[in-house]
C-alpha cells in the first residue's frame, strides 16, 4: 500500500498519494511561497532582527498551512487515525538542526551508496525550516518503525535524530521541488502489500497464523478490527506493542504520554517502587481513558508484573472518585502536544481539564462602560487584574441594597478579592483605580474620624473620676485599617449602621490581626461570614470598657500576595470555604528584559467620568431586581454543571457554586452603577469574569483541594483498619507504601512498620523488599 496525503495538519481527511498529486504539491506556488517566507524569517533571526521565540512561532504557524504526507501509512475510511492505519512499508527519518543539509546529504549519500543501502532511500529533502533533512526509506523486514529509524541512524553514523516519529499517523510537511535532494519515484509509489506488522524483538505480537492476507493489521500487531484483551510486556518497562500502538488520546499515542509522564515523575520506576509508581500512573491515565480498565490493561507498562497483578493494580486505581485531572498528566499532555507539530491546536487538549493550565481566558474586546473607564489608564498587562479588583470598593458604596439570587436567597454585594502574582509583577496596579473609587467614602470618613479624635482627646484630658461624654453617635467610618484588631473590627461594624466596611491590604497576612487571642482561624471565619447572608458575629466581654456587640458582617476588601505566599496562607483551609467565597485574579509573568509598562494619568476628567457611576450606587435602595443578571446566573449555573459532568471534576463543581454567586453580584453592581441599564457587554464580561475566577482557583489551589479532599476521604472512611489485611499474602515494600498512603499515612514510617511486623511474627521477610504474611492471610 502506498502512502497518504492531506490538505494540512488540521485535517484528519487523508487519501492515497498518487504521482500526480505529489507533483502538484511540490510544484505548488503556495508551498513555494510558504517555505520562502520561513527561509526569510530564519535569515532575519540569524541577523538578530527576529528573536528565536518569534521565529519558532512564525515557523509553526506557517507550517500549519502546508499540505502533508503520511509516509508510514494510508488510512481506512480516509481518517488520519492510528487505529485506521494501513502500513505503507515506508519509514521516516528526521535529522534536525543541520547547518548545511545539502552538504550533509551528499556526505551521507556516499556512505549509503558504499553500503549498497541507497536503494532503500526513496526520498530525501530539506525540511521547511531549511535546517533539517528528512528521509523516506523502505523498512527492512521484521522491524517496527522505531527499530527501523534506529537502524537508519546507525547506518548514517548518527546518534541524534527525532526519536518521537514512531506512530503511523505521523505527518511530513510538503516542500517545494527545489528542496528535494533525492527521489526514486518508482520505489516511492510502489505498492507494498503489508499483511502483517513486524513483531518486536521484546515481546511484540504477530497476528494469528490464520489471519487472511487481505485483512489489514493495525499498528499494534493485531488484526483489525477485532480488539484483544491484555498486553505484552517489554522487559525494559514500556510495552513494545505500545511503542507503535493504535491506542491514542486525541492524536497522541498513549505510549508517548506514558513516556512523557515518566520524565516528569523522575524517571521509570526503580527497584522497590514499581507497584507504587505504576499505581500512580494508572490513577493519572484513567482521566484520559474514561476509567476503562481493559484499555488501561493494554496500554500500561508492566515492568515484570503478571496479568493478575496488573488487573488488581488497575482496578484499585480506577475505584477512587474523580476530581480534576492531576497536574502532572496535564503537563505531560501539553508538553507532548507542543513537541508534535502534526497534532492540531486543541486536538490533544484534555477534556477533563477545567481550564488550560498556562493561559488565562482572554478579556472580551467590548467591555461595560464602567470597566472600560476604570482600566483606561492601566497598561494592558494589568487590565484583567484591575477589572476584577475594582468590585469590592464599588460595592462598598451600596447601603442596605439586596439582590435575590436564583436560589431565592437575598444577598448584599459582599465582594472580596485577592490578587496573586509573582514578586515584582506589579501588584500595585490596582491601587490608583481603587483610590479614585474610594475618594468620596474617604472624604465622609475623614469628618467622622475628626469627631472621634476630638472625643478621645476630651476623654483623655479628664481625670478618672470625672464624668465623661459618651462616644458620639453616627460615627460611620467605612474604610478601616488593614491591621485592625478583632474588637475594633466589631466596634466599627456596629457603628457602620449597615454600611460596608472596606480595607485594602498590601499583604494577605495582614488579615491575621483579626484572628483574636486563642482562636487561630478567626480571620477565615470572618471571610466566610462576610459572604453568607444573615450572618451574626461578635464578642461578649465582662469589663465595663470592653466591647460587647453582636453584628452582621458587611466587609469588602482587597488583598495582594505572591502566589507561593497565598498558597501557604490558605493551605490549612483549602476545603473549609474561604477560597470559594473570594474572587481571585493574577498578573501574567513578563518576559525578562521586557519594557516597563507605562500608566496613564488620573485627573479631574477621570473623576468626572466616574462620578455618575458612584452616584448611581450610593442612590440605590432596597431590593433591586435585575432580570438579565438573574437569567445569566441560571445560564452560567447550567454551563458550569455541564462542564463538571464532562470533566468529572468535583473540585471544579464545588468551586463553581459560589463563583457563580460572585459573578451574579458583579453583574448586579454593574447594572446599578450604569443607571439600571443592561447591555450585551455586561453579559460577556461577567461570563469571562466567572471563567477567569475559576481558572485562577483551579490553577492556584485545584490540585491542593483535590489532595486535601482525597486525604480527608481516606481518613474518614471506616476509622483505623488492619493494614496487613489490605495486603496480598506476598507483598513488596512498594505495596506496603501504597496501602499506608491509601490509609492517610506517610511513606516514611513504612520500614519501621514492617520491622515491627517481622519482629512480632506477623510477617516474614523474604528478600530486601519483599515479605510474606504469617497472620491474616487471605482465605482461599
Amino acid at each position: 500500500m502506498a502512502f497518504g496525503i492531506s490538505n494540512n495538519v488540521r485535517s484528519r481527511a487523508v487519501r492515497e498519494c498518487t504521482p500526480e498529486l505529489f507533483r502538484q504539491v511540490v510544484k505548488s506556488p503556495l508551498v513555494a511561497s510558504i517555505c520562502a517566507e520561513i527561509a526569510d524569517a530564519l535569515e532575519k533571526t540569524k541577523r538578530g532582527e527576529m528573536s528565536k521565540e518569534d521565529f519558532d512561532t512564525f515557523k509553526g504557524e506557517h507550517k500549519k498551512r502546508l499540505p502533508i504526507f503520511t509516509p508510514h501509512a494510508t488510512f481506512k475510511n480516509g481518517r488520519r487515525l492510528n487505529a485506521e492505519a494501513v502500513p505503507s512499508g515506508l519509514s521516516m527519518y528526521d535529522r534536525d538542526h543541520i547547518n548545511d543539509p545539502r552538504g550533509y546529504w551528499e556526505a551521507k549519500r556516499e556512505e549509503l551508496k558504499k553500503k549498497d543501502l541507497l536503494k532503500l532511500v526513496v526520498l530525501a529533502h530539506i525540511t521547511p525550516s531549511t535546517e533539517g533533512l528528512r528521509l523516506f526509506f523502505v523498512m527492512p523486514p521484521h522491524m517496527t518503525l522505531e527499530e527501523a529509524q534506529k537502524w537508519m541512524s546507525e547506518q548514517l553514523g548518527e546518534k541524534e535524530y527525532d526519536q518521537s516519529v514512531k506512530d503511523y499517523a505521523r505527518s511530513s510537511f510538503a516542500v517545494p521541488e527545489e528542496y528535494i535532494l533525492h527521489i526514486d519515484k518508482e520505489e516511492l509509489f510502489r505498492e507494498r502489500k503489508v499483511t502483517e506488522m513486524p513483531h518486536t524483538r521484546r515481546g511484540g505480537v504477530r497476528p494469528p497464523d490464520n489471519t487472511p492476507n487481505d485483512v489489514p493489521v493495525d499498528v499494534s500487531g493485531r488484526a483489525n478490527p477485532a480488539p484483544t484483551e491484555g498486553g505484552n510486556a517489554d522487559v525494559q518497562g514500556v510495552p513494545s506493542a505500545i511503542s507503535a500502538s493504535a491506542e491514542e488520546f486525541k492524536g497522541i499515542p498513549y505510549s508517548a504520554i506514558v513516556a512523557r509522564w515518566f520524565k516528569l515523575s523522575g524517571g521509570e520506576p526503580q527497584r522497590g517502587e514499581r507497584n507504587d509508581k505504576l499505581h500512580r500512573l494508572a490513577s493519572h491515565l484513567r482521566y484520559i481513558t474514561d476509567n476503562n480498565e481493559a484499555l488501561l490493561l493494554r496500554i500500561m507498562p508492566r515492568y515484570g508484573l503478571g496479568e493478575e497483578e496488573m488487573r488488581g493494580l488497575i482496578r484499585s486505581a480506577c475505584t477512587g472518585k474523580f476530581y480534576s485531572m492531576p497536574k502532572m498528566m496535564r503537563e505531560a499532555l501539553e508538553q507532548e502536544k507542543s513537541s508534535r507539530p502534526d497534532v492540531p491546536d486543541g486536538e490533544a487538549s484534555p477534556s477533563s481539564t477545567p481550564q488550560p493550565s498556562s493561559i488565562a481566558p482572554p478579556m472580551p474586546e467590548k467591555l461595560p462602560a464602567l470597566i472600560k473607564l476604570l482600566i483606561s489608564r492601566t497598561p494592558a498587562l494589568y487590565r484583567p487584574a484591575v477589572a476584577h479588583a475594582v468590585f469590592p470598593s464599588l460595592a462598598a458604596h451600596l447601603w442596605k441594597v439586596r439582590f435575590r439570587y436564583i436560589d431565592n436567597v437575598e444577598h448584599e454585594a459582599t465582594l472580596m478579592n485577592v490578587l496573586m502574582a509573582g514578586t515584582g509583577a506589579g501588584k500595585d496596579c490596582i491601587s490608583m483605580p481603587i483610590n479614585r473609587i474610594m475618594a468620596d467614602i474617604r472624604m465622609r470618613d475623614e469628618e467622622n474620624l475628626r469627631r472621634e479624635r476630638e472625643w478621645k482627646n476630651e476623654v483623655n484630658s479628664k481625670g478618672s473620676n470625672k464624668d465623661k461624654r459618651q462616644r458620639p453617635e453616627g460615627l460611620v467610618i467605612q474604610e478601616i485599617d488593614a491591621d485592625m484588631t478583632n474588637p475594633a473590627f466589631v466596634m466599627r461594624t456596629a457603628e457602620a449602621d449597615g454600611h460596608f466596611l472596606y480595607t485594602k491590604m498590601n499583604e494577605i497576612d495582614q488579615f491575621d490581626a483579626l484572628r483574636g487571642a486563642g482562636r487561630g482561624a478567626q480571620q477565615f471565619q470572618i471571610m466566610c461570614l462576610a459572604f453568607d447572608p444573615g450572618n451574626r458575629y461578635g464578642q461578649t466581654r465582662v469589663g465595663a470598657m470592653s466591647i460587647t456587640e453582636k453584628v452582621t458582617i458587611r466587609f469588602n476588601w482587597n488583598a495582594a500576595t505572591t502566589i507561593q505566599k497565598g498558597q501557604r496562607y490558605f493551605s490549612r483551609v483549602l476545603t473549609d470555604g474561604p477560597i470559594s467565597r473570594i474572587n481571585f485574579c493574577t498578573i501574567p509573568e513578563r518576559e525578562i528584559g521586557a519594557e516597563m509598562p507605562v500608566y496613564g494619568s488620573y485627573g479631574a476628567d477621570f473623576d468626572e467620568e466616574l462620578r455618575p457611576y458612584i452616584e448611581s450606587l450610593t442612590r440605590a435602595v432596597g431590593l433591586v431586581d435585575c432580570p438579565q443578571a438573574y437569567r445569566l446566573a441560571m445560564k452560567l449555573r447550567d454551563e458550569n454543571a455541564e462542564f463538571a459532568r464532562l470533566s468529572q471534576s468535583r473540585v471544579y463543581e464545588n468551586l463553581s457554586f459560589r463563583a457563580n454567586v460572585i459573578a451574579y453580584l458583579k453583574a448586579c453592581v454593574l447594572y446599578v452603577a450604569g443607571g439600571y441599564r443592561w447591555d450585551k457587554s455586561i453579559e460577556d464580561f461577567i461570563r469571562w469574569s466567572l471563567k477567569y475566577d475559576l481558572w485562577c482557583k483551579m490553577e492556584f489551589f485545584g490540585e491542593g483541594i483535590e489532595a486535601a479532599g482525597l486525604e480527608g476521604e481516606k481518613r474518614s472512611t471506616k476509622g483505623p483498619r488492619n493494614m496487613l489485611e489490605l495486603l496480598p499474602d506476598e507483598f513488596t515494600l512498594a505495596d506496603a507504601i501504597r496501602v499506608r498512603r491509601a490509609e492517610g499515612k506517610n511513606a516514611e514510617g513504612t520500614r519501621d512498620m514492617l520491622w515491627q511486623w517481622v519482629h512480632r511474627g506477623y510477617a516474614l521477610q523474604l528478600t530486601v523488599d519483599s515479605y510474606k504474611k504469617l497472620k491474616y492471610q487471605d482465605k482461599k
